[in-house]
Parts: structure tokens; sequence; C-alpha cells
């Protein structure tokens, strides 16, 4: 059980800290891995930025993510998408909509700069937690098309199975804690309020 996001960091970073002077580009997945990856980036040196993907909603269930989608377009579909509903169509339209979500956010977050390249850089990308993994894999596809020099998944807590899907997507994976019994990531925090886009851009400004 970690205390709140902040907590979870630091134990991150101490575990991460092997990379501590190698100017790290560190990237939080909005919104909730934002303020984790602040302190990280922080702790070791590193340069701030955030990598936007969106899940993709299960019908009448939004908060269960059936796939994910990134900047580019690309789409990551669970085996699972079909048996909750996902038809073509109903996917077509939910892309739309994540992708307006992206746009949307861009805008704000990095209003006057386009994001910090990946390529050649030792990349950590940072969430405050795994459930299904869809939007980390999708992160992880989007970055390894650009050519970092490293690429490393770091949160808190996931299921290990999701945990060794996504493990094939990165050349190293950091995790906390991997609990057999996974309802939702807010279960392992005693605080887990949600993370507003104000915030988002707050801790991207003074980075």
């Amino acid at each position: 059980m970690f205390r709140d996001r902040i907590d979870a960091a630091r134990q991150l970073a101490d575990r991460l800290k092997s990379y501590r002077g190698k100017h790290p580009l560190v990237l939080g997945i909005p919104r909730g891995a934002v303020p984790l990856a602040k302190v990280i980036a922080d702790q070791l040196e590193g340069e701030l930025d955030v990598v936007l993907v969106r899940k993709l909603r299960a019908p009448q269930q939004p908060e269960l993510a059936i796939g994910s989608v990134d900047e580019s377009g690309w789409t990551y579909l669970s085996e699972v998408a079909q048996a909750y509903g996902g038809t073509a169509d109903y996917l077509a339209a939910e892309k739309q909509t994540q992708m307006a979500t992206l746009r949307q956010r861009r805008a704000q977050y990095t209003p006057i700069r386009p994001p910090i390249s990946p390529a050649g850089r030792i990349v950590i990308v940072i969430d405050d937690g795994l459930a299904t993994g869809a939007t980390m894999i999708s992160a992880l596809h989007g970055l390894r098309a650009q050519k970092p020099a490293k690429l490393i998944c770091a949160v808190p807590v996931a299921p290990p199975d999701t945990l060794a899907t996504v493990a094939e997507l990165a050349d190293e994976v950091v995790c906390l804690e991997t609990p057999p019994y996974f309802r939702a990531v807010g279960q392992f925090y005693q605080h887990f309020e949600q993370v507003d886009d104000e915030e988002v851009i707050k801790v991207l400004q003074q980075a």
C-alpha cells in the first residue's frame, strides 16, 4: 500500500537511481502519472515531458480499457475487445473521440514547444499503476518507433500477467509490487485523488 503518488514516486526513483546523472527523459502518462514523473525526473536529474495516449473504453463500462490509441493514430486492441461489445463501428467512433482528446491535451500541455524527442535518449515511461496495461502498450510502441537508446517502463504496481505483456515492449521493466489479486490501481493507494489538467499544466510549466 502506497501512501500517495508522491510516496510511490520516491520509491520508484530509488529503484531507478542507476540512471541518475545520465540525463534520462522521464515521460508521464497523463494525467495521474505526471506528478510521479516530476518527482522521478527531479531525483534522477532528468528531463520531464508527457507521452500522450488514451484508452479505448468498453461500451457501458468507461473504466474498462479494451484498447488504446497514441497521437499518431496507432491502435492497440485487447483480445477481449469484441467480447465486451467492441464492434468495428463502435471502435472507429471511440478512436475518433480519444484522438480529439489527445489533440486537445497536446494543445493544452505543451502549447509553446513540440514534444521532447526521445531519439537516442534513455527514456523512462511512468504510470501510477497498470491494470490492463493498454495505455502503456501504446506509449511504448510509439516511443520505440522514435529510436530511444533504452526504453524503460516504471510503475509502482501491476498484476503479473499485465507486466509480462508490457515487458515484451520495453528494454527494462521496474515494478515495485505485483499483487496476484488486482481489481484497480487505486486499491493500492491510501490517497488516490484525481489529477486534473490544471495540475498537469502546472507541473510541466515548473519543469
